[in-house]
């Protein structure tokens, strides 16, 4: 009997030793697997947390005005950024052993797998906050063993490679939530119209439930089984010590106050200004790929406030048309920001950009290219030529050009450039560019910012080479600003989710116009708005008189498709065109454009002081005849102030309106020749 016993037991510790064994080399091969996954996740580089997010628009008083987005809408924010609220409720209710395990639950793991025996079904879940985010980041979310598999790996990875709170707000700002909103921050806007660091528990608590089933748990679809759920996270984070059960009393008594289904506060405006955002980060800054990927931050110059002026005195100016398109910028002259864009009636309708991308006649517009370089020349205001219908030749005699003015009035006789200007004479203007040559306007536009094709016509001094609303504002901010080389900007910085400047603008600017030869063309230029100068036709904004309050210089130019205003003073320049896509006559439409504008500065300026463009030091300003450009008497019906240069102001006195006491005297035929021929002999053979 003992012997069998002894036999017995001898067999059984042979099969105990077996099983030790084998158990030995399991437990050593399940470690070295263990190993071998841990130390080839050590030697992968950390794994990329990047996902598609929005990238946002502010203005320049750091109000959103757009987004974009490649259909998730996700705003990425800190973990300060939301609420501890909202972060206790999650790890309670999804994870509640985040901050100590390893990237797996066991505990959980083998909780789930007792429960599924028992229900003989998939009933419990236990994936980690940390394998949730990999299968997010990385993986479908087919049940498979490839998957399951992927999944470890990439979770060893990220609990390698990243802190816990590196992962926490990774997921927070990667969860659905339902409804399109992607992350907590937009999920917050959307269910409660606030931000995440805002929500309170009870919002908190109701947000957290809702990525377990976003189409089940959302109060939008099934408002009863979100509050159910809701419950299960309260009693979780009572159970994870976050709140006590008397708290939960209190936070379901208190009704939840839902938004209005926003992701962002945000008033979408100026749709056109936000494409020529995005045509600078894609164009110039080289940023496409960023963009496209998301998370940007990109403040621009846009001025909400000037933005809707310009957008109700457009609505207003050409309600009674339709048809009638439009191109607005405005521009700080000192600084080239665009604060306000406008690009056509109606952006759904038509997306294209009226104000940067189409080219259009700029007119009269284009007349003070060429009298600063007059002015360069030697040209003075005084400087008179004859105006009257002419035939000009060029083209070594092979072509001919007739220019008319506007209603084929002429004042045959002399015109003082003073007087031209306003007046927009189109004979004094093709003189003075022949005079100059032909490239001489061309590469002052070039020199101003003008990047349209320019033909060196004689045509070119009435505008006739087409150009873009946002190249005339660059070049008449040149003016404005006394001279200084500007370029328009859009895009004041551009931050990444994670606070990395990509761009900041720098403030660069060089003096490329004389000071005093631009203050002489800009107080010329003021003479737009001065019935003083009002000669055989009117100023030509002599109907605007009565609008403007403030000290403007100015051109209006019209075609027979094309209308323009173009005003400023050395804080504000804007630029307005309107006309038709199809190149319809604009016939008796031309001055919608100019109430456009004037309304447009009266109100954007209204609460700025006035400033006027000051005498720069060797200028010299004297009172003259506007129509002999004469020193004025007492005699003369009309003055002016007028500057030039220090050295070219007139010294004669004007004798046009002097009483003759004896009328039948005769001046000597030496004194009249003196006369008639006193300017510019080397335009002789155009004098009459």
């Amino acid at each position: 009997m003992e012997l069998m016993t002894n036999k017995r037991f001898q067999s059984w510790m042979k099969y105990i030793r077996a099983l030790l064994f084998i158990s030995g080399i399991l437990a050593f091969s399940f470690f070295l697997v263990i190993g071998g996954i841990y130390y080839y996740a050590k030697s992968k580089e950390a794994p990329p947390l990047w996902v598609t997010q929005s990238s946002i628009f502010y203005a320049a008083d750091q109000s959103i005005i757009g987004e974009a987005y490649n259909g998730e809408k996700r705003y990425w924010v800190t973990l300060e950024e939301i609420s501890p609220h909202l972060i206790d409720a999650t790890i309670a209710v999804e994870d509640r052993r985040f901050f100590t395990h390893h990237g797996f639950d066991y505990r959980r793991i083998v909780g789930a797998i007792i429960a599924d025996i028992k229900a003989r079904a998939k009933v419990q879940g236990a994936s980690t906050i940390t394998q949730q985010y990999a299968r997010n980041l990385f993986l479908e979310h087919k049940k498979t063993f490839s998957r399951k598999l992927q999944e470890a790996l990439y979770t060893i990875r990220m609990e390698i490679h990243y802190s816990k709170e590196e992962i926490l707000e990774g997921y927070l700002n990667t969860i659905y939530y339902g409804h399109g909103a992607y992350g907590i921050e937009s999920a917050a806007h959307y269910y409660f119209g606030k931000s995440a660091i805002d929500l309170t528990i009870e919002e908190a608590s109701m947000l957290a439930g809702i990525p377990k089933g976003p189409g089940i748990f959302s109060p939008y679809i099934n408002e009863q089984r979100a509050l159910e759920r809701q419950q299960i996270v309260l009693h979780s984070m009572v159970a994870n010590g976050n709140i006590t059960t008397d708290d939960i009393e209190i936070v379901l008594e208190k009704p939840l106050q839902y938004g209005e289904r926003k992701h962002l506060p945000k008033e979408y405006m100026a749709p056109y200004f936000q494409d020529a955002v995005r045509a600078v980060l894609r164009n110039e800054l080289q940023l496409q790929e960023e963009l496209l990927k998301g998370g940007l931050h990109i403040y621009t110059t846009l001025d909400p406030t000037l933005q809707a002026i310009a957008e109700e005195e457009i609505a207003e100016g050409l309600k009674n048309d339709p048809e009638l398109q439009v191109g607005f910028v405005a521009m700080d002259p000192n600084t080239g920001r665009v604060k306000a864009l406008v690009g056509g009636r109606n952006y759904d309708e038509s997306p294209f950009n009226r104000a940067t991308q189409a080219e259009r006649q700029p007119g009269s517009t284009f007349k003070p290219f060429l009298y600063y370089k007059a002015l360069e020349n030697g040209f003075t205001p005084s400087t008179p030529f004859r105006s009257e219908k002419t035939t000009f030749t060029f083209d070594e005699g092979r072509a001919t050009y007739i220019p008319k003015n506007f209603n084929n009035l002429y004042p045959n006789s002399e015109l003082t450039m003073l007087q031209a200007l306003p007046l927009s004479d189109n004979v004094y203007a093709v003189k003075t560019h022949l005079y100059l040559g032909e490239d001489q306007v061309a590469d002052m536009a070039r020199l101003l910012g003008i990047t349209s094709s320019i033909n060196p016509v004689p045509a070119l001094a009435l505008g006739t080479s087409p150009v873009k609303v946002i190249d005339m504002g660059t070049a008449y901010s040149v003016f404005a600003n006394g001279g200084r080389s500007v370029k328009p900007v859009f895009i004041e910085k551009v931050v990444t989710f994670k606070g990395e400047v990509l761009f900041e603008r720098e403030k660069k600017r060089e003096q490329i116009l004389d000071k005093d030869k631009t203050f002489v063309l800009n107080h010329m230029m003021t003479g737009m708005f001065d019935q003083r100068l009002n000669g055989y036709t009117s100023v030509t904004g002599n109907k605007l008189v009565g609008t403007v309050t403030r000290p403007y210089a100015g051109k209006s130019g019209t075609t027979e498709t094309d209308s323009w205003m173009i005003g400023y003073t050395p804080q504000l320049v804007s630029v307005a065109w309107t006309g038709f896509d199809d190149n319809k006559s604009i016939y008796q439409k031309e001055q919608f454009v100019k109430y456009i504008w004037a309304n447009f500065m009266e109100r954007s300026l209204a609460n700025r002081s006035v400033e006027a463009f000051r005498p720069t030091e060797d200028v010299v300003g004297v009172y003259v005849n506007p129509e002999s450009g004469l020193l004025a008497t007492e005699n003369c019906p009309v003055s002016r102030l007028t500057y030039y240069e220090a050295g070219t102001e007139p010294l004669e006195y004007c004798h046009l309106h002097e009483v003759e006491e004896v009328e039948d005297e005769v001046a000597s035929p030496v004194d009249d020749a003196d006369t008639t021929q006193r300017w510019w002999k080397k335009l002789l053979p155009w004098r009459r």
